[in-house]
């Protein structure tokens, strides 16, 4: 059988293929052996990990873990179009929801018309942290990055001036949906701010 002959089948075929260039959008994020900096798709699946390793430890009781790695897997696709936004860059903050809500349209709108609305629903899900589900993606969507930042010493932190005060306020999704964490991170934030790897704004 040809994909040519399902067209359903042809659509899913082109999105496997448009969601490979997610390997190939940069982030600001260097792997722990500092080599190099990850691609969004290393990211989206090391997040996916972590929260499937992280679960039971993290007062999860109730929560779907498998729409939690659905959420985590596909929220980052929008990056193909949008591109990474630092999350320190206020400047590329302000842009940022414009650019991935379009291309949550073009990049979803490949699939078949059901699909395409369950992943654009998935998307808004993660993007408005509503649901507990979604507020604990966004909690390992920012402590995955946070354990490499403080592998590397804190290399992209210390290059972009980052004070304590941004990480912690970066943070607080951990605080509100894995509470069993918090102290943990801000251990770690403190130790690096003594290690000069933030600024100490306090």
């Amino acid at each position: 059988m040809k994909a040519a002959d399902n067209p359903t089948l042809a659509r899913k075929i082109q999105f496997i293929l448009e969601a490979d260039k997610l390997k190939t959008i940069t982030r600001n994020t260097l792997l722990t052996d500092r080599s190099r900096f990850e691609n969004a798709a290393e990211h989206s699946w090391h997040a996916a990990l972590t929260a499937v390793i992280i679960f039971d430890a993290a007062g999860s009781n109730g929560l779907n873990l498998a729409h939690i790695v659905r959420m985590l897997l596909f929220h980052d696709l929008v990056e193909i179009d949008a591109g990474d936004t630092f999350c320190y860059s206020a400047e590329q903050r302000q842009t940022q929801m414009r650019r991935e809500k379009e291309a949550a349209e073009r990049i979803f709108g490949l699939l078949p018309d059901q699909q395409a609305e369950e992943l654009r629903r998935l998307w808004r899900e993660f993007e408005t942290r509503q649901t507990p589900e979604s507020r604990f993606a966004n909690a390992i969507d920012r402590l995955q990055p946070l354990l490499q930042a403080i592998q590397t010493e804190g290399k992209t932190w210390r290059q972009n001036r980052i004070r304590k005060g941004q990480v912690v306020e970066r943070m607080q999704p951990v605080k509100t949906a894995l509470p069993a964490l918090w102290g943990y991170v801000m251990e770690l934030i403190e130790d690096a701010a003594d290690k000069g790897y933030l600024i100490d704004n306090e």
